[in-house]
């Protein structure tokens, strides 16, 4: 049963937008929707994103598995005309679970071939796929890496957080070392490696993962950090801005993109009763990312601003915007009616958080107006979020409606809206959290993994979610 969503109606939801002070506007007219829109001379069909989002059912080798193919297929037919590929780690040890994708040369072919599914599916569906994009996310998870964490910077919040050995179950602290800048130098090559090889795999664009605290959002708070990749703004910022230009220089004419963290916010605590609180400022203070370092529940875009700009001015051409920690702020990232079974209660009725992602994204399309943006915070509003989305791309707030959650459990939501149906209201997604438990299911050490919706994809995940659920001998 639900906590917070009980609307009945578009009327009772702005009830509930006006009574908590919000700006989440509605629109029954969903035209705007089915606008086209230009990215690096492609004309894109319709403003209808599907997120990028890690999985974790790729074969042990980082190739696409058989659930991973799967996906894809349904996402193509789903209608959708950007579909944001999830992240595929650079390097095999930057995977954040065993069975995340890789790219590299071995897996190129099965890349190449889920792809192709993808367009294939898309062209079955929609009958063209000339106004279709696909890209790939390149990613490196960083502390959050399954086999070893890499540390770009040490942090006193998150370190209780980051297992170094798990087998003794000690966290990481200022002994951890971190990442150094030759390393990092070398990683970058990784990068531009990882880049050209997907678009000679046929992918659209790629993405340069820069959210959640992976490795290359940790770098843009890293001001703790020795060397030319920490301290003041223009170092923190030297990496992403090195890596996009040498892409565009080694891949001229291709669309760059990046989903980047506009702000971190606080990690949050067990409280006394085990709810979910703010870190209390007397605690040791994460550095943070587009925070408000005199209230660090309060986002500052100054930075994140400046690095679009910057990077804007390198090439880049589609930008997917997202705030919070999958870790140790879900709430703030996706906000949710009940939690994983390893995070908390929400601290704060989820219509903020979704107002929270509508205005920093609004913020960011109003200073860069002609450089699209993907948003987020969706799902949530369930039957809504179409309504919201309308409302937000016809006042400019946003180019593109991202929906991640909610692809799982309805895919083909695209479709319905492009034939003027309203979604299959048992198949809305109700952000219960069974695909991010389904994911940190403690099965996942013998390596069963899957990324999708127990509930309302019952016949493939409804046996997987069984199995996660029996406890190991």
């Amino acid at each position: 049963m639900s906590r917070y969503f009980r609307y009945k109606s578009r009327q009772e939801l702005i009830a509930e937008v006006d009574r908590l002070g919000l700006d989440v506007r509605l629109s029954n007219d969903l035209s705007p929707l089915f606008r086209p829109i230009e990215i690096g001379g492609r004309t894109i069909g319709n403003r209808l994103a599907i997120q990028p989002m890690e999985g974790c059912d790729a074969e042990p080798d980082g190739s696409p598995g058989e659930l991973t193919f799967r996906r894809y297929q349904r996402f193509g037919a789903g209608g959708a005309k950007l579909i944001w590929g999830e992240a595929a780690a650079v390097v095999p040890e930057g995977r954040a679970n065993p069975r995340q994708l890789v790219i590299g040369p071995s897996t190129a072919g099965s890349l190449g071939r889920m792809l192709q599914e993808t367009r294939k599916a898309h062209s079955q569906a929609l009958g063209t796929t000339d106004d279709l994009l696909v890209g790939l996310q390149l990613t490196h998870s960083g502390r959050y890496s399954f086999a070893r964490p890499i540390l770009a910077q040490h942090d006193p919040v998150l370190a209780p957080r980051t297992m170094v050995d798990k087998a003794t179950g000690r966290s990481a602290d200022e002994k951890t070392p971190l990442i150094s800048d030759d390393e990092l130098d070398r990683l970058q090559d990784r990068y531009v490696e990882a880049a050209a090889l997907a678009f000679r795999i046929g992918f659209d664009f790629v993405d340069i993962k820069q959210c959640h605290r992976y490795l290359l959002c940790e770098l843009l708070s890293a001001r703790t950090r020795p060397g030319k990749y920490g301290g003041p703004i223009e170092n923190r910022t030297r990496f992403i801005g090195d890596l996009v230009a040498r892409i565009r220089d080694e891949n001229p004419g291709r669309i760059i993109a990046t989903r980047l963290n506009l702000f971190d916010g606080l990690p949050y605590q067990k409280g006394p009763e085990d709810a979910g609180i703010p870190c209390p400022h007397e605690r040791p203070v994460s550095s943070a990312w587009g925070t408000d370092p005199d209230d660090p529940s309060r986002p500052d875009l100054a930075e994140p601003l400046g690095l679009i700009g910057k990077l804007r001015d390198l090439g880049l051409g589609l930008l997917n915007v997202s705030i919070g920690n999958p870790y140790a702020s879900p709430h703030l990232l996706r906000p949710f009616e009940y939690p994983p079974p390893d995070g908390y209660e929400t601290p704060e009725h989820p219509l903020i958080g979704v107002d929270r992602h509508f205005r920093l994204a609004g913020e960011v399309q109003s200073a860069f107006p002609n450089l699209p943006v993907v948003g987020s915070g969706y799902s949530w509003l369930q039957a809504f979020a179409f309504e919201a989305g309308a409302a937000n791309v016809e006042a400019g707030r946003v180019a593109f409606v991202g929906i991640g959650r909610g692809s799982l459990s309805q895919p083909d939501f695209g479709v319905r809206l492009l034939r003027g149906e309203p979604l299959d209201r048992k198949r809305i997604c109700r952000t219960f959290s069974y695909c991010t438990a389904l994911m940190r299911s403690k099965h996942n050490e013998l390596g069963q993994f899957a990324t999708g919706c127990p509930p309302f994809d019952k016949a493939v995940y409804g046996p997987i979610w069984d199995e996660a659920r029996r406890p190991v001998e």
